[in-house]
């Protein structure tokens, strides 16, 4: 298994190499694994949480 994994989908980024092309992929990866299979943990926020963990997503309500 690969050392390096995105956050929530647990995909596994490409190591480092001598022409760069990693770094587009792992980001365009970093991009899926944030947007596919969208959730929150809490949407009655009004203050963002303490200590979020990795990954974590929470919707901030607005100031009116």
């Amino acid at each position: 298994m690969p050392d390096a994994i995105t956050a929530n989908l647990s995909l596994p980024l490409m190591a480092a190499a001598q022409a760069q092309k990693h770094v587009t992929h792992n980001e365009a990866l970093v991009g899926l694994d944030t947007l596919v299979q969208l959730a929150v943990l809490d949407k009655d926020l009004t203050a963002p949480p303490a200590n979020p963990a990795e990954g974590d997503r929470y919707l901030i309500a607005g100031a009116a």
